[in-house]
């Protein structure tokens, strides 16, 4: 197991908790060192904090993904810090746990991710002249690629898997900001937009249409 912690005591103490426990445990202290570690390693899961020097957990969690590393992360959010635990699934973490924490959940959810195993590679989706790939998080247009922020990504990544269905607001919220969402559900008309500038109006046709009434889709026939 590898655990990416820049708290030397809070590292210290995970390692002896684990190796008691009968795992083989490595220890950095850096976010770009972890990196490195985590791809030339083979590792059962990555214990994976955010901040972190060199390179913050984030950037480590999603080049490793975006790079085909679906080695299980379990990442450590601050205390009552919903927009680190949602930043966290966005780039690609399988769990997240808040500081501070109980050792014994830490090993609860450590063996709920061996049970599930290194998630397989999802498969590139593709409507009409859009392909998207989870697993290397691109998105291209008829072969050209397109930049989005990880919130973005999710929500075109949502669209897509409808096959054309259309997708209400309420459906939006839960599957891409969460249940708990407590903002403005006018975020989602703002992310829409969002989208429709970098996937639509460089390209002179609309893929994404608006149902009055109803929601959004993705127009297959476009």
């Amino acid at each position: 197991m590898l655990v990416i912690e820049d708290e030397v005591a809070l590292a210290e103490a995970v390692h002896d908790g684990l190796v008691a426990e009968g795992y083989d445990v490595d220890v950095v202290h850096d976010g770009a060192e972890g990196l490195w570690r985590a791809r030339e390693g083979s590792y059962d899961a990555i214990v994976l904090d955010i901040l972190l020097p060199g390179m913050n957990g984030y950037k480590v969690c999603e080049t490793l993904r975006n790079e085909g590393v679906w080695t299980p992360i379990l990442m450590l959010t601050a205390k009552d810090g919903e927009w680190d635990e949602a930043e966290a699934l966005d780039t690609g973490a399988d769990d997240f746990l808040s500081k501070p924490f109980s050792f014994v959940v830490l090993l609860a959810r450590l063996r709920a991710l061996f049970r599930r195993g290194a998630p397989p590679r999802p498969a590139v989706l593709a409507v009409g002249p859009l392909r998207l790939d989870p697993g290397t998080r691109r998105l291209e247009r008829d072969g050209e690629a397109i930049k989005l922020t990880a919130r973005e990504f999710a929500l075109l990544e949502y669209l897509m898997r409808r096959d054309g269905q259309v997708a209400s607001k309420a459906e939006i919220l839960d599957h891409v900001w969460g249940f708990d969402f407590e903002g403005d559900p006018n975020v989602v008309e703002v992310y829409i937009g969002y989208l429709r500038r970098k996937i639509d109006q460089p390209f002179g046709s609309q893929l994404i249409r608006t149902v009055r009434g109803a929601g959004y889709c993705l127009d297959l026939e476009a």
